[in-house]
């Protein structure tokens, strides 16, 4: 550690500002000699933030009637017991409840904690927030939360403090961006415990448990390269060998006057198990994770088992026995490994989906409740925005006339979020309710974070409201003033056009632009699907539309005033049944004059056509049959037969029509409803759906997809997103490093959908973009479906103890509103517009709104109607990913390079960036490159090197330590993160 850092000081203090960084590291790994079997006994506890229990239920040990669990005791247990012995180790990950056991302790504990992380006696591993989850989680807040406890780490405790290995040991499959985002951190290493069982059985046999895990094609080798092991036992003890009181294996029995003495029947287990073991790895040294789940809350009979164990076996080499165990940790394990010297193979694909079991695919849970996966989206979007302005004002944004707040709150809520039973979908609903109402809470302090910042950069006081339930036309202002004012942020760097719906109850409205000039709008019917879905929480009949132009990492106000009908010229909405087509001047649908469905779909400006239709569709959920008692449930998808049901084979439909939208409205069940849309610019089609309360009046779960089917020829092939980056080849019935046995021909080809899936030939590609994480396939050539919803009658049997019924506001059901975006392309060209898309639909506009009584703060400058942030907007090929506060005074940035090195003919090339040039308001000064996480500088880091088999040479990395601000260049794939010294300029009060 450089110096003391700025929080955890009292305690640093105390100690003289100890050079943290002295003591820790591979010097502090017990010897492990050569010649052994070294076995390397892991002490740790898997705490999940938030399951069965909510996250304050599991630190504080409450509703032990669920599950016994307490993590203050397990640490106040686990710390007391290394102190009672200097050979003891033990490893720690999840930073959310280290955080908050911390802050309880007093400062003489805090001294003896931090001097056993400088021992290596207590090591952090993974060290993000939570346990991600990698498959229904999007890069952003991965990224996000995984920087917020390493950020803790290291103020907190130094470089010592900082993991040095990933540790996703329960995560329910493994993504290949995941991979890549790790390298980019700095770790060594990942180790894992769940894979599929016929992928483990293969990688077994031929030890292939470790390899070079090849995190993306585009960048080059080693930097996306992270070794990675796969745990021998799931991340449980080997059977016997628990002595958690939790558990009920035999303690060792060693007193030779015992009849109970136990001593031979241990080392004859142990030994074979770990031969056993051993023989389906590649080096002479094998690793044991001894704990669980919430275990250690006595640690007592753990360590007092493993000091017997260690001590007995290690005698036996007196008698001409190879095993030798010791206390160890995965870095210490890792880096006996990486001494090893030996070649490892390498893995290019991912590890999804995951199933345990011939009937038992974990793909539901990609789209398991569905409507905390979009607030969770929506969620990550608020908090983008949150950050960029309190970083763009400073002060000015956490101390401002609205009150004293911060993105930290928000920050956590959505850390917590990400968690591999949160985000996912797989907690009781006690606990998702939970999440969901911590997110509501950081939503809260970042409206004040919000509210600050544009009372700032507008230069006067407004009364700033938020409406959040925009999706379903409720804004009690806009439905009840008679004029507002609407703001608009957008937090992409680059200019956006917008589609503003907001519900009023007036037939006629002007709307002004930032200029004062007027900007075209109009009033539209609410529909009745939207009626019934929103019930008595709004009474807007009525919405108005207006495109808005929005400046890069900037804001637009437009004046809205009602009038009356003859006040203004306004095109009356046409309304008529049964439409066969709608078009504006790139596209064109068309749909089947009988059915009603889509029936074609043209790209007028490409002149492409695909004849396609869309439907609805549910699969019947099994409750297990002759082949398996598996049901379908939270995590696992089960159909109970391969061909799912059509939800009607006919639609009642009708267009709405004026100057800036045409809308069909397609009917297809009283429980399912969508509308197709085009704006009058727009290049693709929207896609409105809304599904549920769904119908279990026959006793059946049910699965809902939306399907769309054409004649092209694809051969089994379908892409879809890791994390909403890459894009992965997906091949049906197919995984690339062994040879499936397909046992579950629908559940056993769905993927994870972050953001994009879509289908090709040579001549044209069908993409459809998502609004949230949901799961996806092609289960016949030219068919493409994404699972929508799921509700259900039986529970799966993977611990959470109840059916994913979903309840809803009123007891019926959980309804669900979302988008998709379907576009029709080349496949040459498909990228340029799908990833900037992409983005639009994770940063999308912020809208605030104002009664328009605002007084300026100075009578000699009036208010700001539009600001950018930004000298000029960044290329398409540069996303501004993070824009953050780190400290006071110090910023993150993160930019990044959007594109696969081949995917666009256009973007596909190194862009530059010039950071001194970068913002209109800010200076930045004192840059530093960082790892991903904001964690290390770059140039301090210094990765293990691996050696890939038919390789002859270890790579070699280049971590140059010069840095030219004036001239950032970003590769294909890259992200690049600084931090920097800001300094506030013109009329942004930064808190100087």
């Amino acid at each position: 550690m450089e110096s003391c850092g700025w929080r955890g000081l009292l305690v640093l203090l105390l100690l003289g500002c100890v050079q943290l960084g002295a003591g820790c590291g591979p010097e502090t790994c017990p010897a492990a000699p050569e010649g052994f079997l070294n076995v390397h006994l892991i002490p740790h506890t898997h705490n999940d933030v938030g399951w069965l229990k909510t996250v304050d239920q599991y630190y504080y040990g409450g509703r032990n009637n669920i599950q016994h669990a307490g993590v203050q005791y397990i640490l106040d247990s686990v710390v007391s017991q290394l102190l009672a012995d200097p050979r003891r180790r033990f490893i720690y990950a999840e930073s959310a409840f280290f955080w908050l056991w911390w802050q309880e302790q007093k400062e003489s504990l805090q001294r003896d904690v931090i001097q056993l992380i400088q021992e290596g006696r207590l090591e952090f591993i993974n060290g993000g927030w939570t346990m991600n989850d990698e498959a229904a989680t999007h890069y952003s807040p991965i990224i996000d939360q995984m920087t917020l406890g390493l950020q803790f780490l290291q103020t907190t405790f130094g470089e010592c403090g900082r993991p040095r290995v990933a540790w996703h040991i329960d995560p329910f499959g493994h993504s290949r961006e995941q991979a890549l985002l790790f390298a980019q951190m700095g770790y060594d290493g990942l180790f894992f415990g769940r894979l599929d069982y016929q992928d483990k059985a293969n990688r077994e046999r031929d030890k292939k448990m470790e390899m070079i895990w090849r995190g993306s094609d585009d960048l080059a080798a080693p930097t996306a390269d992270l070794f990675t092991g796969v745990l021998p036992n799931g991340y449980n003890p080997p059977d016997g060998f628990c002595w958690d009181q939790l558990c009920a294996d035999p303690p060792i029995m060693d007193n030779p006057q015992m009849e109970d003495n136990n001593v031979d029947a241990v080392l004859e287990l142990f030994l074979k198990t770990v031969n056993i073991q051993a023989s389906k790895y590649r080096a002479n040294h094998t690793i044991l994770t001894m704990g669980s789940d919430f275990q250690y809350e006595n640690a007592i009979p753990w360590f007092k088992n493993m000091d017997k164990l260690i001590n007995l076996v290690n005698a036996q080499q007196a008698n001409g026995s190879k095993v030798n165990v010791i206390y160890s940790t995965p870095s210490c394990y890792l880096t006996a490994l990486n001494r090893a010297n030996l070649s490892w193979p390498v893995k290019d694909d991912d590890f999804l989906p995951y199933a345990d079991g011939p009937h038992m695919f974990w793909t539901g849970y990609f789209t398991s409740r569905p409507a905390f996966k979009r607030y969770e989206r929506l969620s990550n979007n608020f908090l983008q925005v949150c950050n960029q302005l309190e970083a763009l004002t400073g002060a000015a944004a956490t101390q401002g006339p609205y009150g004293t707040s911060s993105s930290l709150t928000l920050r956590r809520a959505m850390g917590v979020a990400q968690h591999h039973d949160a985000v996912t979908g797989t907690a009781k609903q006690l606990v998702n309710d939970d999440y969901t109402l911590r997110l509501y809470k950081g939503w809260e302090t970042c409206q004040v974070v919000i509210s600050n910042a544009l009372s700032s950069l507008t230069r006067t006081k407004e009364s700033f409201t938020f409406c959040n339930l925009l999706n379903i036309s409720v804004c009690p202002t806009t439905e009840t003033a008679k004029s507002f004012n609407v703001f608009l942020y957008n937090p992409l760097g680059r200019a956006v056009t917008w589609n503003v719906r907001l519900p009023v109850n007036g037939v006629a409205y002007t709307v002004k632009g930032p200029s004062v000039e007027a900007v075209t709008s109009e009033v539209t019917p609410v529909s009745k699907f939207t009626k019934d879905v929103r019930r008595d929480r709004g009474t807007a009949e009525r919405e108005l539309l207006f495109q808005a132009q929005i400046p890069p990492l900037g804001f637009s106000k437009f004046t809205v005033q009602k009038v009356s009908a003859q006040e203004r010229f306004f095109t009356r909405t046409k309304k008529r049944t049964s439409p066969t087509k709608i078009e504006n001047k790139y596209y064109r649908v068309e749909f089947h004059p009988e059915t009603g469905l889509i029936s074609g779909i043209h790209n007028l400006e490409k002149g492409i056509s695909l004849p396609l239709t869309h439907s609805f569709y549910w699969y019947n959920a099994s409750i297990g049959n002759v082949d398996s008692l598996q049901a379908s449930g939270a995590y696992i998808f089960r159909p109970n037969q391969s061909t799912p049901v059509s939800v009607t084979q006919t639609v009642r439909s009708y267009l709405v029509q004026n100057s800036l939208v045409q809308e069909v409205y397609q009917n297809f069940s009283s429980w399912c409803s969508q509308v197709v849309r085009l704006y009058s610019d727009q290049r693709y089609v929207e896609l409105e759906w809304t599904v549920g309360p769904i119908p279990i009046g026959d006793l059946m779960g049910k699965e809902v997809i939306s399907r769309f089917d054409s004649k092209l020829q694809t051969n089994g092939v379908f892409y879809t997103d890791a994390n909403g980056r890459q894009v992965l080849q997906r091949r049906r019935n197919f995984r690339e490093t062994w040879s499936l046995v397909q046992t579950e021909p629908v559940a056993g080809n769905y993927y994870p959908v972050n953001s994009r899936i879509y289908i090709k030939d040579k001549n044209i590609q069908l993409t459809v973009l998502t609004d949230r994480s949901q799961g996806g396939s092609s289960i016949t050539d030219g068919s493409l479906e994404l699972m929508v919803h799921r509700r259900l009658l039986s529970d799966d049997y993977r611990g959470v103890g109840e059916p994913l019924l979903e309840p809803g506001l009123y007891g019926e059901g959980i309804v669900i509103r979302g988008r998709h975006l379907l576009m029709l392309d080349t496949p040459q060209d498909s990228a340029d517009l799908h990833r900037i898309l992409a983005l639009q639909e994770y940063m999308s506009p912020q809208i605030i709104l104002s009664p328009g009584d605002g007084v300026p703060y100075s009578p000699q400058q009036g208010p700001t109607n539009q600001f950018s942030a930004l000298r000029t907007p960044l290329p398409n090929n540069v996303h501004l990913l993070t824009l953050a506060l780190h400290e006071p005074k110090k910023l993150i940035l993160r930019l990044e390079h959007p594109f696969q090195v081949h995917e666009s003919g256009n973007y596909s090339q190194p862009v530059a960036v010039n950071l001194q040039e970068l913002f209109s308001t800010l200076s930045l000064s004192e840059v530093e490159e960082m790892t991903l996480s904001a964690n290390l500088p770059k140039r301090k880091m210094n990765r293990m090197y691996w050696r890939a088999e038919g390789a002859s040479d270890l790579p070699n990395a280049n971590n140059s330590s010069f840095l030219d601000p004036t001239n950032i260049t970003l590769n294909p794939m890259e992200i690049r993160t600084f931090l920097a010294t800001v300094q506030y300029r013109n009329y942004v009060d930064g808190g100087s």
